[in-house]
């Protein structure tokens, strides 16, 4: 497809103008106008015709990528005798969740090497699920800028955006696992715990309490108890998928802040010996994971956490709890990431999570609200800006409120700021573990 350039139209204007001067100084002359006119439209096809033609057109993306994190789009054409022209340009139309707008420009440099033109765009997902690259869009200016040539191709490829694991891959996370009492390596811990290992003979530095009397009595030397830390502990990661958490907190979705936190703690759960389950609710449950006791198998967690969807409304807190808690056979650990904006759907989720912990040790996890913090925080000028503080300060004291409230209810309460969160529950899991408190 041949299309006129800005130049086109800014000369056909000029022209335009120029006629209606003819016309009204010299009538006799208007024939020029309509002339002037047609060879100009005979310059933009000639134009057009030898601005050479597209021999071949690729677009190269990689077929998974990690929300929040850069994914790099490239775009390769061969355009054959487009020597003279200027640099030709290119436009990609995408999901919205690879980037905002669903749309993105390159400007196509050429390579000497090769002779082809390349030209790279990078993009941002910012919500898991399956994204497709739409339409390419490619032009290219002619000698004269005049004209362009125009191609449109339809693309169909998809990329998988997956949770982000970068977590995970961390060099301190994982020379924490491999340094920590629970390494890579699967070892018996003695000493802590509740579960009896051994006896050995008691030395300076000891704990007292760890000292077997009854032992010791038909021994000449004292003797301590060893204790195996507890293993085998199931571990049920729940996710609110509904309206506040759907919220962005620095340009990400709540819960998938929250999914990238539950899968790097699941990983050193695993590490550990214990067994860990997804489970995601909105209106109703829709995940719920087998119990996952290998690290050799934590894809299929990561594969399910990346099923979550976004749901812009509220949750049934006590609907989604009490299938949970009838699905469980025994005691587990269960990891509720949620969030909320008003005291009555928070009412809703204290009570639904009153009834878990009479079975369950229950740790509440929520991201400290930085837009209420920074409302708090700003200097008012206005009227508006006073107003907007006391709001901020009203729901930011209804939250502290709910929190404590779990709090007397025997709930452990995480919040934090979401870069803190993943080590702040890794640190607290490990807490627990060594308390033997979850089975």
């Amino acid at each position: 497809m041949i299309v006129p350039s800005t130049r086109t139209l800014a000369l056909a204007a000029l022209a335009a103008l120029a006629a209606l001067i003819v016309a009204a100084s010299a009538p006799g002359a208007w024939i020029a106008a309509p002339a002037a006119g047609v060879a100009l439209l005979v310059l933009v096809l000639l134009d057009g015709l030898v601005a050479g033609t597209l021999l071949d057109v690729r677009v190269i993306a990689p077929t998974d990528a990690e929300v929040g994190e850069d994914v790099e789009v490239a775009v390769l054409a061969d355009i054959g005798g487009h020597g003279m022209g200027g640099a030709p340009e290119a436009a990609l139309s995408f999901d919205p969740r690879l980037g905002p707008g669903g749309r993105a420009a390159l400007a196509l440099e050429r390579d000497p090497a090769s002779g082809s033109w390349t030209g790279r765009a990078t993009l941002l997902p910012t919500r898991r699920g399956t994204a497709a690259l739409a339409q390419l869009w490619l032009r290219w200016p002619g000698p004269l800028g005049l004209a362009h040539r125009q191609v449109t191709r339809e693309l169909g490829s998809e990329i998988r955006v997956w949770p982000d694991l970068s977590p995970v891959r961390s060099p301190l996370l994982q020379t924490f696992l491999r340094d920590a009492q629970y390494g890579l390596i699967a070892r018996r811990i003695r000493g802590e715990g509740t579960q009896f290992e051994a006896l050995s003979e008691y030395e300076p530095g000891m704990d007292r309490r760890r000292i077997d009397w009854k032992s010791s009595a038909r021994q000449t030397r004292l003797y301590a108890r060893e204790n195996e830390s507890e293993r085998n502990n199931q571990i049920v990661f729940a996710f609110d998928c509904g309206q506040a958490m759907c919220e962005p907190v620095d340009g990400l979705a709540r819960i998938d802040r929250a999914v990238s936190a539950a899968l790097t703690a699941s990983y050193v759960a695993l590490k550990g010996g214990d067994k860990v389950a997804l489970f995601g609710f909105g209106q109703r449950p829709e995940l719920f994971t087998p119990f996952v006791s290998d690290s050799r198998h934590f894809h299929r967690l990561q594969t399910a956490a990346a099923t979550l969807d976004y749901h812009a409304a509220e949750p049934n807190f006590t609907f989604a709890l009490a299938t949970l808690s009838s699905r469980l056979q025994r005691r587990s650990m269960i990891v509720l990431f949620s969030d909320f904006t008003d005291p009555t759907s928070a009412e809703l989720m204290v009570e639904s999570v009153g009834r878990l912990i009479a079975r369950h040790l229950v740790l509440f996890v929520t991201m400290e609200d930085t837009e209420l913090s920074a409302l708090q925080g700003a200097e008012p000028e206005t009227v508006a800006d006073v107003a907007a503080a006391v709001t901020a300060s009203t729901l930011a004291r209804q939250r502290a409120i709910v929190l404590q409230r779990l709090r007397q209810m025997n709930v452990d309460v995480i919040e934090a700021p979401w870069q803190a969160i993943t080590y702040r529950l890794i640190d607290r899991y490990l807490e627990i573990k060594r308390a033997g408190s979850i089975g």
